[in-house]
């Protein structure tokens, strides 16, 4: 009987896979890609070190040929790979269907060379039939798809190593730029700059509470007066504060509180009363960028996070493939839908006809179907959270209810607007309007509240409901209160919302957007809330790349490279053709040519410079990017700017309270009573702190003494007792009954107490500088708690021996930073964010560790490779000196045999004559 191996890309869909095939089939992961581009100038191979390209591991004057290098990690993996291939008689490869598995599957055969059929099989779930239904469909591997992602990937390498290393000359050192991340940067940058421009505007309202006939009461909202409508919110231009329009009557606050007063004695009836139907359809099944905006906006997931547990969920067959573009979905998940929710919710729930959504991105195709339920039933929430997680469960219980409701029928409701005015009398003709919703049909609502104990209930609370009135009926006024409100401004972005403006532009694939915002929270923001907040360095990077590298920063510009990417996948276009275009330019600049042409033309004091102002005085002040880090500038003054400071409040008088505190510092706030040196208060990068002296520009190695300001404690407000005592800091508070010394500290994470090698945190209520022996004994007396504890950590559970591992067991503990699973050897720790550490189970642990181990051996690897080279150096250099200290000394010897012979031929021509 013929043995088969089957190659996918992770160990967990291995597991998955096994359970569906037989013994004649030996199921293996590659554990991701087995090579890439070289990641360092460390794993060029020697012979390509001279060449011009070897930098950019791509040969750009010989068709833009990729240099592939094997993971150091990956050359056991592949010597086991080839050793089970010399044990079959085919082989089979099952990665994912997607450009990276296509990529992947094709490294493979380039690497282990196999002398036997090969076969390509994929599958959009990982069940039972859809594997078998693979097994019998069996293709050769797509080489456009595998072009696309070899062209893409290179792109992504020319533009990084192009334009990063302009960023590091003019900027700072190790920023990186990036086809994607790049134009995401400038549309975070974009958002913070309109919010820097933004003038808040007031302006005012009226709301009454309205009584019927019946005393049922409802609330209803000035809309208009004497037939002019009353200014809201977007009638006012952003950037000046000022309206826009002069068709609106503009409401202070004085003029709000004298018509409230003129309407309170005035009687009321109804003007109008108009009722609308309305039908709202259900959103189409999740892609993968739709299911990163839900996750982030429903879970407060972010990209990353929500992407792991649908790996997870696609990997143990509970999903179908997780990176698509495509709303599509199968007759026989359609079928599988109808049934559940005629089962479920009853026929009346049920349309007449299947519902099909189209995708409105061009290369929809390349994942045939939209991420739904996998299988022919829908599991219980409570058996993935068992299975898989806390993180697992939440996603899924996403996506089943968004693949059943895009198969439901429409919402039904209505929508009422009642108008209220005011009659005759001396007060101006003021109409008030309230609106209601009423849900007639629920619809595909009903799957979003089918778990809630009281769907009705649930349902209720989407509504608001008017009382039944007729037009002319009298109202009374139970309550009339006038409203300030305030312009906002524009909403920084969150994930969700980068998400679905990438996508909107046509910039960036499904596949990418996890790592595209984990590398620009890397370095060019930080997060408030959920929302992304862009750092002066992004600030910088944007205005260096707008004003000198314009195209490569143009949202249009990477979108028709996204657009000729998906050509090449399609067969379309050419890759060749395509990276000449892009590199060397046709028509327009290339990459390289237009690098070339703009670095010497960059002035960096310019693109790190960010005007915010004039003070009162008429001097500019402006932020400046640094080499240690941002600082404002006004004239000769500079100040530090505190870390994670947000551009839009970083204003004229912000600035300069920070360039006045600086200024302070540099007066001494006094003397120390006992060393007479000055006591200065400065404000750093990382805030407030009193400082002993002044440095010595002599002894840079010895610096003044620094303590932090305490919690509560400003700059403006510390006296010169408080100082000298912060300056105590860390003080011997006693001494216990051995004699040990008990002191008290600031520290990083806040104030605490050390006796010995025991620490314990001070409490809110206590003060650092006031705390006695008492108060310390009675804290080392308590168990020990948090970041400090340094106890044992606890068993949470043990698996199962692994044969695999030789029998070692393998257990999740808790750990002073978090959970971690270990087989004793190797420590993994969970992923952030895995709320259920107790659902964890062996087959991410195992993976965990896995993944744990290969990290380790890359390190291992680039650590002994590093160390190697220096030797290899010293001995070259050695040799070097040998030669040419053999070669100086038979020169050396030459001359002397040479004199000797001039010597004599003179001493045998003067006996001659």
């Amino acid at each position: 009987m013929s043995k088969h191996l089957v190659i996918v890309e992770s160990p967990t869909k291995a597991k998955t896979l096994k359970k569906f095939l037989g013994s004649d089939y030996i199921i293996e992961s590659s554990i991701g890609h087995i090579r890439d581009l070289p990641a360092n100038a460390a794993e060029i191979p020697k012979k390509f070190k001279k060449e011009s390209w070897a930098r950019l591991g791509v040969d750009v004057e010989n068709d833009f040929k990729p240099l592939y290098i094997v993971q150091p990690a990956k050359r056991k993996k592949i010597a086991e790979l080839k050793e089970l291939l010399s044990k079959v008689d085919d082989l089979l490869l099952a990665t994912d269907e997607d450009r990276e598995g296509e990529a992947i599957s094709w490294h493979l055969v380039e690497v282990l060379s196999p002398d036997m059929p090969i076969k390509r099989m994929v599958f959009h779930e990982i069940t039972k039939p859809a594997v078998l239904e693979a097994l019998e469909n069996t293709r050769e591997i797509d080489q456009d798809l595998v072009h696309a992602q070899e062209a893409r990937r290179i792109t992504d390498r020319l533009y990084g190593y192009e334009v990063s290393p302009i960023l590091w000359r003019k900027i700072g050192p190790r920023l990186s730029a990036g086809r994607v991340q790049s134009v995401a940067i400038r549309m975070l940058v974009e958002r913070e700059r309109a919010r820097m421009r933004f003038r808040v505007a007031e302006y005012w309202d009226l709301v009454a509470n309205f009584e019927t006939h019946e005393k049922k009461n409802f609330d209803a909202r000035l809309v208009s007066v004497d037939g002019k409508r009353i200014a809201s919110g977007k009638d006012f231009d952003p950037d000046s504060g000022k309206l826009k329009r002069d068709d609106v009557h503009l409401l202070d606050g004085e003029t709000a509180a004298k018509l409230r007063s003129s309407l309170e004695a005035g009687e009321f009836a109804v003007l109008s009363a108009e009722e609308k139907p309305f039908t709202r359809s259900p959103a189409p099944p999740f892609t993968t960028s739709s299911l990163q905006q839900e996750g982030n906006r429903k879970l407060r997931f972010d990209a990353k996070r929500t992407m792991r547990a649908a790996q997870r969920l696609y990997e143990n067959g509970f999903i179908t493939y997780m990176r698509t573009d495509s709303v599509s979905l199968s007759d026989t998940a359609i079928d599988l839908c109808r049934s559940t929710i005629e089962k479920t919710y009853g026929p009346s729930f049920l349309p007449s006809e299947p519902r099909r959504y189209k995708a409105k991105v061009k290369n929809a195709q390349e994942a045939h179907e939209a991420i739904r339920v996998a299988g022919d039933s829908i599991a219980p929430v409570s058996k993935i959270r068992t299975v898989l997680g806390e993180d697992e469960a939440k996603i899924y219980d996403l996506i089943w209810k968004r693949t059943l409701a895009c198969q439901m029928k429409d919402a039904v409701g209505r929508r009422m607007t009642l108008r209220v005015q005011n009659q005759a009398g001396n007060a101006p003709e003021s109409v008030f309007q309230a609106t209601g919703t009423v849900i007639d049909f629920p619809g595909f609502l009903r799957a979003f509240v089918s778990q809630n104990d009281n769907p009705d209930a649930a349902l209720s609370e989407q509504e608001t409901i008017l009382p039944p009135v007729k037009e002319g009926e009298s109202l009374k006024a139970s309550k009339l209160e006038c409203e300030e409100h305030h312009t906002t401004p524009p909403a920084r972005m969150t994930e969700a919302s980068l998400v679905k403006a990438l996508e909107e532009s046509g910039i960036g694939r499904p596949s990418t957007y996890a790592s595209i915002i984990e590398t620009i929270q890397r370095q060019y923001t930080f997060k408030k809330g959920t929302a992304l907040v862009p750092n002066f360095t992004a600030f910088a990077v944007v205005s260096l790349m707008i004003e000198h590298l314009t195209d490569l920063i143009d949202p249009r510009f990477t979108a028709k490279m996204e657009d000729r990417l998906d050509a090449i996948s399609r067969g379309e276009d050419k890759a060749l053709a395509y990276l000449k275009d892009l590199y060397n330019g046709n028509g327009a600049p290339g990459l390289h040519p237009l690098v070339e042409e703009k670095t010497e033309g960059i002035d960096a004091r310019q693109v790190c410079s960010i005007p915010i102002g004039q003070d009162d005085k008429g001097l500019d002040v402006i932020v400046r990017v640094g080499r240690y880090g941002p600082f404002v500038q006004r004239e000769e003054e500079t100040a530090p700017i505190p870390d994670q400071t947000c551009p839009d409040e970083l204003t004229v008088e912000y600035a300069c309270r920070l360039l006045d505190a600086k200024a302070r510092g540099e007066e001494p706030l006094g003397e120390h009573p006992e060393s007479s040196l000055p006591i200065f208060v400065k404000t750093g990068r990382f805030g407030p702190y009193v400082q002993l002296g002044v440095a010595d520009p002599d002894n840079k190695k010895e610096k003044p003494k620094m303590v932090s300001l305490l919690k509560g404690m400003t700059p403006e407000t510390l006296d010169l007792d408080t100082a000298v005592r912060l300056l105590s800091l860390p003080r011997v508070v006693g001494q216990d009954a051995d004699g040990v010394d008990v002191v008290a500290y600031n520290g990083r994470y806040g104030p605490y107490i050390k006796r010995g090698d025991d620490t314990r945190s001070l409490t809110a209520d206590d003060d650092l500088l006031e705390l006695g022996m008492p108060r310390a004994l009675e804290l080392l007396a308590q168990e020990k708690q948090g970041r400090g504890a340094r106890s044992a950590p606890k068993q949470i559970k043990s698996f199962d021996k692994v044969a695999e591992l030789g029998d070692v067991e393998v257990k999740l503990l808790a750990g002073r930073y978090g959970p971690y699973v270990t087989d004793g050897e190797t420590n993994a720790s969970l992923p952030r964010g895995f709320e259920n550490p107790e659902g964890l189970t062996l087959s991410l642990a195992l993976e965990l560790l896995e993944q744990q181990r290969e990290r380790k051996g890359r390190k291992k690897a680039a650590k002994k490779k590093a160390k190697k080279a220096p030797a290899k150096k010293k001995a070259a250099k050695k040799t070097a000196k040998k030669a040419s200290k053999s070669k100086a000394t038979a020169k050396k010897a030459s001359k002397k045999a040479a004199k000797k012979t001039t010597k004599k031929k003179s001493a045998s021509k003067k006996k001659s004559e």
